[in-house]
């Protein structure tokens, strides 16, 4: 599991003109690709150290801010550009597979105490946000414990 982690001071989802998700405060923006190995014990840890992560101001989390997370579907995170000039994606998860598990993975972080918005899976959709500090951070589950 790849998750691309932004601090934003707003952010917004659209899908054909319609917000269908945003965040109501400052906090975190969560692109999430899933691969065929993953699981809902990766999930777990992945959601668990996205919320403590310290990265909000004054080196807090959004689990300790009560900050809001926005969690959108990305399996363009498992894209290879390793050959010729088209992406491959054969490592992201179909969606067989990696829907169920994007929607435990929001549940999870609901269960954990977050407001949580997400996107659409699947659509084609409109993110906007605004990159606070910036930071943006890449967690793989390949370097979790």
């Amino acid at each position: 599991m790849r998750a691309v982690v932004q601090v934003a001071s707003q952010a917004k989802v659209e899908v054909e003109g319609t917000v269908v998700g945003e965040l109501g405060a400052p906090g975190l923006v969560v692109l999430l690709g899933i691969t065929h190995e993953d699981d809902q014990v990766t999930a777990r840890k992945v959601a668990e150290k996205i919320y403590r992560l310290r990265i909000l101001e004054g080196e807090t989390s959004a689990e300790s801010q009560n900050a809001p997370l926005l969690v959108i579907s990305q399996f363009t995170l498992y894209g290879s550009v390793r050959k010729g000039r088209r992406p491959s994606w054969t490592q992201a998860a179909g969606g067989a597979h990696s829907e169920p598990l994007y929607n435990y993975f929001v549940s999870y972080l609901r269960e954990l105490g977050a407001e949580v918005a997400t996107g659409r899976f699947g659509a084609m959709m409109e993110v906007s946000l605004t990159n606070s500090g910036p930071v943006t951070l890449l967690v793989d589950s390949a370097d979790l414990p």
